[in-house]
């Protein structure tokens, strides 16, 4: 009885401490959230995930309360009886009713969603809109800004769409290697992105804050750390990050022995900062590193140390990242350190 108490606590616990998480995800982007839809594609698919949901609890209700119902009155009274109750062997009523009630119910389901697919898919793109080109990398994400002259990585920015004046994001989905697949679920449903194969989604956020994501789809050993954040600006600052993204990153003369040593070494094969001579487009492009929250496609927050740490080896953080230890000793590495710790 006392551990039956325990295990029903344990279980009240984590139900409220869940209903916590996603009663506030929308605000704080601690937590992927499909009960806090924040644009219209996300809108759709949650009101189409309450309708689906409401017609099979419909049915789960009456098949339990039927299955209930045969199990008290028509049980047996006496446990010693050999009786076989009557048999019946077919009722035309019965076979038709369980044929003709699931075929409706599914060809409803089915046209239901049918029209959401379409209303989303087909929606008409207005002339106001941002264009991003998504990239899939084992393990991170790469972001162009085509008409802006932008490249940056794992941390996508776009602005806020008021609903009076939409302004929606159209992303053009691509891989550079296997099959991901973007999933922001407060934003849209997930879209695979398919190599040799472009995809295309849009999302009109409302509000502005940070949602997080990551890929949907299995694509190696580190899937499961390939995330995604996406930051909703306002008008103002999603101006002020477009304008620090466009200009180079000031060369500090005082870690010009750290910028030798990116350049030097295989860093600029793999990575591109403007600039310099790195010109690389193997890994995610470094210009303006430092004004990223998170490295590692957001499997660790970006600091200094865990920057140091990350170029010793890679593996302690994200084991089967493609980046390899780069063999430095602790000089190098502090060096190495300090320069890319300017490129903000």
């Amino acid at each position: 009885m006392q551990r039956a108490r325990m295990i029903f606590q344990w279980l009240v616990a984590t139900a409220l401490v869940s209903f916590h998480r996603s009663a506030t995800a929308e605000t704080t982007g601690s937590l992927p959230n499909i009960f806090a839809p924040a644009a219209t594609p996300a809108r759709q698919i949650f009101g189409l995930s309450i309708f689906v949901f409401l017609i099979t609890g419909a049915i789960f209700v009456v098949v339990a309360g039927l299955l209930t119902v045969a199990i008290f009155r028509f049980r047996s009274t006496n446990s010693g009886t050999t009786i076989e109750p009557p048999q019946i062997y077919g009722s035309t009523q019965v076979e038709l009713a369980w044929t003709v009630v699931p075929v409706l119910i599914v060809a409803v389901l089915f046209l239901t969603t049918a029209r959401i697919i379409f209303v989303i898919q087909d929606a008409p793109k207005p002339k106001k809109t941002l264009d991003v080109t998504v990239v899939g990398h084992q393990f991170w994400w790469e972001f162009r800004y085509p008409a802006l002259g932008i490249v940056t990585a794992n941390e996508l920015h776009v602005p806020v769409s008021p609903v009076r004046a939409p302004q929606p994001t159209y992303l053009k989905l691509l891989s550079a290697d296997v099959i991901h697949s973007f999933w922001v679920p407060q934003l849209a449903g997930k879209t695979d992105l398919i190599p040799n194969h472009e995809n295309t989604m849009w999302i009109d956020p409302h509000k502005p804050g940070l949602y997080l994501g990551q890929c949907a789809q299995f694509c190696g050993s580190q899937h499961a750390l390939m995330l995604l954040r996406v930051y909703v600006d306002t008008p103002s600052d999603f101006a002020a990050w477009v304008k620090n993204q466009q200009r180079i990153a000031v060369q500090d003369s005082q870690v010009a022995v750290g910028r030798r040593i990116f350049e030097t070494e295989a860093c600029m094969n793999c990575h591109r900062i403007a600039g310099t001579a790195a010109t690389g487009t193997f890994g995610p492009d470094l210009t303006h590193l430092m004004s990223r929250s998170t490295i590692a496609s957001g499997a660790v927050t970006n600091t200094p140390e865990h920057l140091r740490a990350w170029i010793k080896d890679p593996s302690h953080y994200k084991d089967g990242a493609l980046m390899p230890a780069m063999q430095l000793d602790d000089q190098q590495l502090d060096q190495l350190t300090a320069y890319l710790a300017t490129l903000k």
